[in-house]
């Protein structure tokens, strides 16, 4: 729990393109929400890191990141190409996929993350970061399934970062649809969300995130 003087700060992360998504959205929302100036954010520090998308550099700068920074809250972002709407991830599930390779074209070696348990949940906070971007009157939903790739890999090693006596009170994890305008193929029928639409949302997400953070 922060300290009554303390500055709340919050660490807001991306990923960078990756095999099929030469355009990763996540990029220019985290750039955009660690910009924002408003009076509720006036003590608090927003910093913001963009992984690459491989397996390592999950595993080597997620800790760096949390040394680095302290944060009391993680905000993570990715992006699901196939999804039409937000999605609010609840839980990691103990899973790798071991057919499609990472951005550096290194395969997992095993289907599964770790030893024990077969999924982790964020926690009921989840609920109202929904509830917070549903408010901006985007399509969004929670989510049980945050895939098998490098989203829900770093969603596992995030929720076990929660469990440390160091590490940020909580952690979200939110897939964000590929964006109109980017240069993505589109699919008939998904919905043409802009990027000033995703960062409205992400940033009533990212003030539900300060009032939790502040009542943990």
């Amino acid at each position: 729990m922060a300290a009554v003087s303390e500055r709340l700060r919050i660490l807001v992360t991306g990923f960078g393109p990756f095999p099929g998504a030469p355009h990763n959205p996540t990029q220019p929302l985290v750039a955009r929400l660690t910009r924002l100036r408003r009076p509720a954010f006036a003590d608090v520090e927003i910093s913001g890191h963009i992984f690459p998308v491989t397996y390592d550099a999950v595993d080597q700068e997620l800790p760096l990141a949390l040394a680095k920074h302290r944060p009391h809250a993680l905000l993570m972002f990715g992006l699901a190409g196939r999804s039409k709407h937000v999605r609010v991830e609840t839980r990691a599930r103990n899973a790798v996929t071991m057919l499609w390779p990472d951005a550096a074209q290194t395969h997992a070696r095993k289907g599964s993350i770790s030893a024990g348990a077969g999924t982790r949940r964020f926690g009921p906070h989840t609920a109202k970061l929904l509830r917070a971007a549903k408010g901006t009157g985007l399509d969004a939903r929670a989510s049980r399934d945050a895939g098998s790739y490098l989203c829900n890999y770093l969603s596992w090693r995030a929720i076990e970062s929660v469990s440390l006596d160091s590490g940020p009170r909580l952690a979200a994890f939110i897939h964000v649809p590929p964006l109109a305008g980017d240069g993505t193929v589109r699919r008939k029928g998904f919905p043409r969300i802009t990027l000033d639409e995703l960062v409205d949302a992400g940033e009533a997400m990212l003030l539900e995130m300060v009032r939790l953070t502040r009542r943990a």
